[in-house]
């Protein structure tokens, strides 16, 4: 599994947590991220980045962080394809993945802890889509939202 990770200064010391977090488990990240926690870095670029690299396969999935998760969740969603979820649970990570196909997790690094943070990641990327049904509806309709909106 290869997962493209991205964030702002703000979010800069948590994405080394869970990069590091993913290396122990063999997962592979690719780095999107502010190059330090100091300097300001805007989030935009980074949330694009990574919503890049999912939408052109070249990671399974993405997580960004910002100060709330807000702001990168916001601009990973422009990209067409990608369905970000700010999660603040273990519970919200399961649904994101299970009931919507989210393919980018987002994160408030000023919001939760590592601990906390690490187990959305773990539960995000452990829960399979639950294909077919309403859940499939639903994101087929969002899917034409996008043909729509994304032209």
């Amino acid at each position: 599994m290869k997962i493209a990770i991205g964030s702002d200064h703000a979010g800069y010391q948590l994405k080394r947590l869970i990069a590091d977090h993913l290396s122990k488990q063999n997962i592979e990240c690719c780095d999107y991220g502010a190059p330090n926690g100091v300097d300001p870095a805007s989030y935009v670029p980074y949330g694009q980045a990574v919503a890049q690299d999912v939408t052109a396969g070249a990671a399974d999935f993405g997580i960004v962080i910002c100060g709330t998760g807000l702001g990168i969740s916001m601009t990973a969603n422009k990209c067409k394809g990608i369905r970000a979820a700010l999660c603040t649970n273990e519970y919200m990570a399961r649904m994101a993945r299970q009931h919507n196909n989210a393919n980018v997790l987002a994160l408030g690094a000023r919001v939760i802890g590592s601990a906390l943070a690490f187990a959305i990641v773990d539960a995000f990327l452990a829960e399979p889509f639950e294909s077919g049904g309403r859940h499939q509806a639903r994101v087929n309709e969002i899917t034409v939202m996008e043909e729509i909106n994304f032209r």
